[in-house]
């Protein structure tokens, strides 16, 4: 019998968008399966329609994974992104992944050199060390880029695909201004 090397959480933190959850699921499952990934996919939905926290949320889901299974990598997921092409592995490195790089309403370019949100893995061993996400920022944004600065601080750095692999389709969706607390 074939077993996979990784066992691989992917965690969406997720809040009224049904729709982009069922094209997210219809796309990522033949992509996994064609990768030969052994994964658990987890939707964490924040209850309320108070402001949204995303770390929170990304962090509630990895400590109930890990009560679910003995997983290896974790892969924090945008529900509105999707992958365009297979050679984009959704395993975990060495080092921290950043894997959208080139996102199409982005002009498959990195907004900037840091970033670190969208699509991420981490494996089990560095999660740890970085302590998780910060649970400090409500709203939209900052929790990726408070990231990126505990990947430098511990010594660790950000890795990447080339622009032609990590390509992702960013589904349409209204815009969340960003938090003026982040």
């Amino acid at each position: 019998m074939c077993r996979a090397l990784h066992k691989i959480a992917i965690i969406i933190p997720f809040r009224s968008r049904e729709e982009h959850l069922l094209l997210f699921l219809q796309h990522m499952h033949p992509l996994l399966r064609r990768q030969q990934i052994d994964y658990t996919i987890f939707v964490v939905e924040q209850e309320g329609n108070g402001t949204f926290n995303k770390a929170t949320l990304m962090n509630a889901a990895y400590k109930e994974a890990l009560n679910f299974n003995n997983f290896h990598c974790f892969i924090f997921h945008d529900v509105d992104l999707l992958p365009e092409d297979d050679r984009n592995l959704y395993n975990c490195p060495e080092q921290p992944r950043h894997m959208s790089v080139a996102i199409d309403v982005f002009k498959y370019r990195l907004p900037y050199e840091d970033i670190f949100g969208g699509v991420c893995a981490i494996s089990k061993e560095h999660f740890e060390l970085l302590n998780g996400f910060s649970n400090s920022f409500w709203g939209w944004g900052g929790e990726d880029d408070d990231m990126a600065n505990r990947i430098r601080y511990h010594k660790l750095y950000i890795s990447r695909y080339p622009f032609t692999i990590a390509k992702y389709t960013m589904l349409t969706h209204k815009k969340s201004r960003p938090s003026p607390h982040r």
